[in-house]
């Protein structure tokens, strides 16, 4: 892994760090590259004004942006944000994610994801983490069910994608959950 970087938390095969400006290059190219597995499920930025309105807002208190690294090369693997952070006696936020095309289909993203899942209810304090995901995404579906996110519900036109309102699954997970697998594994 580069030296330069600093990282949050490092598992095995993936290492997270925040999403930097520098990022962009790498990040925009990725995305490009990873179009066809992207669509129609996530528009990431594939631009450099794109990347910098996108990654804003993870300078914000309700906004965490973070890069999923490769820790043999250091190179880009995924992207996960947390949105819509609320605090007080929700502490909760709004999983999103992107695997790249070049690491689909390893496990990056599953170990990258639970990283940032123990990282959300260990040193960011949340309770409670959420995914919306569009039905047939059976990619997205499969990787939250592999961390133990529960679906709770269903809501029509409920996030604006692609152009379009698009119907999701709501799925979540909270800090009990994680505490209660983690014994269960013991």
């Amino acid at each position: 892994m580069p030296s330069d970087r600093v990282y949050l938390a490092v598992g095995p095969r993936v290492a997270i760090r925040p999403i930097e400006r520098r990022d962009q290059e790498e990040f925009t190219a990725r995305v490009r590259e990873s179009a066809e597995l992207h669509h129609p499920w996530v528009f990431l930025p594939t631009e450099a004004e794109e990347f910098e309105r996108w990654s804003a807002r993870f300078r914000t208190p309700a906004g965490e942006g973070y890069a999923v690294c490769d820790r043999e090369t250091g190179e880009l693997a995924a992207g996960i944000a947390i949105n819509n952070i609320v605090r007080g006696g929700f502490q909760c936020g709004a999983v999103g994610y992107g695997a790249f095309a070049h690491a689909a289909g390893r496990g990056l993203m599953t170990e990258g994801l639970g990283l940032v899942v123990r990282h959300a209810f260990g040193p960011l304090g949340l309770h409670r983490l959420e995914a919306n995901i569009q039905p047939g995404n059976e990619a997205s579906r499969r990787l939250v069910q592999r961390l133990g996110f529960r679906m709770e519900g269903f809501s029509p036109d409920f996030l604006f994608i692609g152009g379009a309102w698009r119907d999701h699954e709501r799925w979540a997970i909270t800090a009990e959950m994680t505490d209660s697998r983690t014994a269960e594994q013991a």
